[in-house]
């Protein structure tokens, strides 16, 4: 144990080559994920939350049970689609940091849409009724939300982040844990306890760790200074 360790902090206070690759890597393919469900999630939460309109209510329904969506269900359906035999087989992405982008963007954008329209909701009960005044179209009153809870939606991208980076079943089917192509933190940490390098699954493990400390951190300081700026 002692030995791990000593080679555990050696590859971390050296940069190891692999550590450096698999880390940017990771983070790479988790923050474009998070990005994208952002991008598509943060709207349609706010607009469900404000909009009234048939089957609401089930809609609501779908994207809280899909927050929990089976990451290797969402990988198996993801290779069917892009195998060469599938719909999207011609654009060659099964198996790159692409297709690991997919999935983690489909199992965060519903996390990312449910949270949102929480938020969302819980805004428009206060100035939902201000806002119909002034005869705002629902996705009009969507965006003056969203910009009124911007600080609080940090939640959501935090909880996308964490569900994106620490993921590893979705990717390791799409991806095929390729060194030096798709390999993350998670399934490279799976892969070298197996085969018994436990310096380098505990580097990784560590990385892993501190980025998600960093990131939480950076978001508990935007937010403490956005209610000392904004109130």
């Amino acid at each position: 144990m002692t030995q791990t360790l000593h080679e555990t902090f050696a590859r971390l206070w050296t940069l190891d080559r692999d550590v450096v690759a698999i880390a940017w890597l990771s983070l790479r393919v988790s923050l474009t994920a998070v990005g994208i469900g952002l991008v598509l999630g943060i709207p349609l939460g706010a607009l469900v939350a404000v909009a009234r309109f048939p089957g609401r209510d089930a809609l609501v329904a779908g994207l809280n049970a899909f927050m929990g969506l089976p990451p290797v269900v969402v990988g198996l359906v993801l290779y069917l689609l892009l195998s060469r035999s599938g719909p999207l087989g011609p654009l060659g992405l099964l198996f790159t940091p692409g297709a690991m982008v997919a999935a983690q963007a489909v199992l965060a954008t519903p996390l990312v849409a449910a949270l949102s329209r929480q938020v969302v909701a819980d805004a428009e009960a206060h100035l939902g009724e201000q806002l119909r005044s002034l005869r705002l179209s629902a996705p009009r009153r969507a965006m003056v939300l969203i910009y009124d809870v911007r600080f609080s939606l940090v939640t959501a991208a935090l909880a996308a982040f964490g569900r994106a980076i620490s993921e590893i079943g979705a990717v390791l089917v799409v991806g095929g844990n390729i060194d030096g192509h798709t390999r993350t933190m998670t399934t490279a940490i799976s892969l070298e306890t197996q085969k018994g390098d436990l310096s380098l699954a505990l580097a990784l493990g560590l990385v892993l760790m501190g980025l998600v400390i960093t990131v939480n951190a950076a978001a508990a300081l935007l937010r403490g200074h956005a209610a000392r700026a904004y109130g």
